[in-house]
């Protein structure tokens, strides 16, 4: 069995009698452990102190005036940053149930806990998978990338590392390719991963440096709309199919769902009968359909037979995924 994304903090999880991710003390450590809360080498003994005592005991009660004894008002700002969040994992019955409600309530949760949030379930989801091309799918769903399109090719590369390595040397010609725009498919063709490659994946772990293509059939591809599939059954107990399309028949528009912020809008204006200019509709990398082999799981009034997506990118070729989106916005009844 592939292991991956061991800095995750997955196999610090339990799982409840459905599959869902409990919090453990470990996981709670991990946190702790962050950057931002390790105290440095200058950090005073009331801040070490607090510390110790969290990574000894991680779900004690800390109060207010702890909080307000640490000197540094990073530190303090931190911990009560820290403490917010813990008190909304601790109050979820499972990480998923956490994730979900992020989005009912207007709940200040450092971007970086989200992406990490789903982060680690997409690593239960996966475990046990050899596919290290749906492992590199998954990244799309937490990890910025840059997408460059060039000769009919959508490639995608982790945006992080581009930007670390584009200048260096690091990443070869294609990171500086990358980040200039001007990749081409020869290029960069040693570093796509593939169904010959895939397995390189789990060697390269936590490297991020392995692109993506995101055309049409390509594998992929493939890949991504499984991981879609995934989540879509994990989150809401209902099995999907879906497939990538070259464009959506307006006799089956009914619904759609933006997997970013660029696609929503984009999509959102042209259902509305809006004009959405030549240079923006280039920008949409991935149109697919949904559909679902239960037709009793969707709303009654719902009037399609299937769901749309898609998955645009910036004009400054970034895409951020928002998987919330699948979980807010499904056009499906209410459960019992």
């Amino acid at each position: 069995m592939a292991e991956f994304w061991r800095s995750s903090g997955y196999r610090l999880l339990k799982k409840n009698a459905d599959g869902r991710l409990l919090v453990t003390d470990d996981y709670l450590r991990l946190y702790y452990g962050r950057p931002e809360l390790a105290p440095p080498a200058e950090a005073e003994a009331a801040e070490r102190a607090l510390h110790a005592s969290l990574m000894d005991s991680p779900r004690r009660e800390v109060l207010a005036a702890e909080i307000e004894s640490l000197a540094d008002p990073d530190a303090r700002e931190n911990y009560q940053v820290m403490l917010r969040f813990r008190a909304r994992l601790l109050g979820a019955p499972t990480l998923e149930a956490f994730y979900a409600g992020l989005f009912h309530l207007d709940v200040a949760v450092p971007p970086d806990f989200i992406h990490h949030t789903v982060q680690v379930i997409l690593r239960s989801l996966l475990d046990g998978t050899t596919d290290g091309l749906e492992a590199r799918a998954a990244e799309l769903f937490f990890r910025r990338q840059r997408v460059t399109i060039q000769e009919g090719a959508i490639m995608a590369a982790d945006d992080e590392v581009v930007e670390v390595h584009a200048e260096t040397g690091g990443f070869g010609s294609l990171g500086k390719l990358l980040k200039e725009g001007r990749m081409s498919t020869r290029t960069i063709e040693l570093d796509v991963l593939n169904e010959k490659s895939a397995a390189s994946y789990f060697e390269r772990d936590e490297r991020h440096d392995t692109v993506l293509q995101l055309n049409g059939e390509q594998p992929g591809n493939a890949a991504f709309c499984r991981v879609l599939e995934r989540w879509i059954a994990h989150f809401h107990g209902v099995r999907a199919t879906v497939k990538p399309v070259r464009e959506i028949p307006e006799k089956d528009w009914a619904w759609h769902v933006g997997l970013d912020a660029e696609a929503s809008s984009v999509l959102n204006e042209i259902y509305s009968g809006g004009e959405v200019d030549e240079e923006r509709l280039k920008r949409v990398v991935g149109l697919f359909r949904m559909d679902f082999s239960d037709r009793n799981v969707l709303r009654t009034d719902f009037p399609g037979t299937a769901v749309y997506l898609g998955l645009a990118i910036t004009p400054e070729g970034t895409l951020r995924m928002k998987p919330q989106n699948l979980l807010l916005n499904l056009p499906l009844a209410a459960r019992l």
